[in-house]
């Protein structure tokens, strides 16, 4: 197995038993839906909208389309969505402490690429 997806599943596992530790359960939760749009537009701004796009524009590997066991993604083009995600979501936090109102505007354009996703769900594993 690769040693970085067994290295992830490691922390993953690690992360659940913390999680149940602190005595973090499921409990009903009320989505704001204000926070839901942010998420979502955070998310467009941060992914959808960049160099995963590329990727996602182009045609399945006759190959080896729906096969799990094979990357899709290589090593280079992970990094280059890895880094436009961080990138995008720092500069979207600090115009939301900084700019409060230019963040507003960011998430309402972002918000127009949304309407047609799923609402967000709280995730407990944190």
């Amino acid at each position: 197995m690769n040693k970085g997806i067994e290295h992830s599943r490691s922390n993953y596992r690690a992360t659940q038993r913390l999680v149940y530790y602190l005595g973090m359960q499921k409990r009903r939760f009320v989505i704001d839906p204000d926070l839901a749009k942010a998420a979502k537009s955070i998310v467009a701004h941060a992914f959808r909208n960049g160099p995963i796009e590329d990727i996602h524009a182009g045609i399945d590997c006759p190959t080896c389309a729906g096969k799990e066991k094979y990357s899709h993604i290589s090593e280079e083009e992970m990094k280059s969505i890895m880094k436009n995600a961080v990138d995008k979501v720092f500069t979207l936090l600090w115009l939301r402490d900084n700019e409060p109102e230019k963040y507003r505007v960011v998430v309402e354009c972002g918000a127009l690429f949304t309407g047609r996703w799923d609402e967000p769900k709280f995730d407990f594993t944190f």
